[in-house]
């Protein structure tokens, strides 16, 4: 199969080339392309992007922060930086400090980002009719679905999602990365993650190394092996400070692919922690910087 370099920079080159030029809600405008799909075979190796420099340590603090559930961007910096109270920045800082997020007064505490991500993977609110009212309870979907594909690997329910439609408003940021399903075959787990808003340069290549890193877990929690990591992007787009970037990044070529290390003595995906992973052997080209759209 393909290298992932090359699968990620030729949809990069599709979007440049024949994308619709759009306004969008931060007002810098992009160039999109609605329904396009990435395939990248895990068995090759591990697709972290080598065309430029990918911030691994970001990509797993944020994929265990979503494991265990919070919400709370301190959490992520604790987890990230070895201090909740620490001055360095995490990737979520500037959504929970955002004007239009703190202006809500919907914040239960500095750092609070809502009901994102993590906290609808592990603690969706499910209504129990109890007489003469309804409850709420909280749903595991996390542990549901390793449980599932231990029970009954070959079921088409493998499913997690955060799109929440009923508490979208009480979210620093709706989730882009909104849905995934797993599939097993013959010993082996694939994944299908469908992104509804892909920022092509800046976003997608953690969003890659982040479901690519999830599937590893679930396989190995699972006693599998992995197969192919499938994204399916909605709103696949480039952002128009960001052509430069994306035409320095055309122009080179991929290096060999990492290796992805787990500790081979976890068996609950809760269990995992910074040290338990890491990619082995990454060589990149050097970082190319562009702003956040907001």
């Amino acid at each position: 199969m393909m290298h992932p370099d090359k699968v990620y920079l030729d949809a990069l080159k599709n979007i440049l080339e024949n994308g619709e030029d759009r306004p969008d809600r931060t007002g810098v405008g992009t160039r999109s392309i609605f329904g396009l799909q990435m395939r990248f075979n895990l068995e090759d190796g591990f697709p972290a992007i080598t065309t430029k420099k990918l911030a691994w340590k970001a990509v797993v603090s944020e994929l265990l922060w979503f494991i265990e559930g919070s919400g709370d961007e301190y959490r992520l910096r604790e987890i990230l930086h070895g201090d909740r109270y620490s001055q360095k920045r995490t990737i979520w800082t500037d959504n929970a400090e955002a004007d239009y997020w703190v202006k809500r007064k919907l914040q239960r505490h500095p750092g609070d980002l809502g009901r994102v991500y993590g906290v609808q993977w592990r603690r969706w609110r499910k209504p129990l009719i109890r007489i003469n009212k309804v409850v709420l309870q909280n749903h595991d979907q996390l542990l549901e679905l390793i449980d599932g594909i231990k029970s009954d690997p070959y079921s088409r329910r493998h499913i997690i999602t955060a799109w929440n439609p009923g508490e979208l408003d009480i979210m620093a940021l709706p989730p882009c990365h909104m849905m995934a399903q797993f599939y097993v075959n013959n010993g082996k787990l694939s994944c299908q993650m469908y992104q509804r808003s892909a920022d092509m340069f800046l976003g997608v290549p953690f969003n890659i190394a982040s479901y690519a890193l999830f599937t590893h877990m679930i396989a190995q929690v699972c006693n599998l092996e992995v197969s192919e990591l499938i994204i399916t992007l909605g709103d696949a787009h480039i952002y128009n400070n960001h052509f430069e970037q994306v035409k320095e990044q055309l122009k080179r070529d991929p290096k060999p692919l990492a290796t992805l290390e787990l500790n081979s003595e976890i068996s609950v995906i809760t269990e995992f922690d910074m040290e338990d992973i890491e990619l082995a052997g990454y060589e990149s080209h050097e970082a190319i910087k562009a702003p956040m759209a907001r």
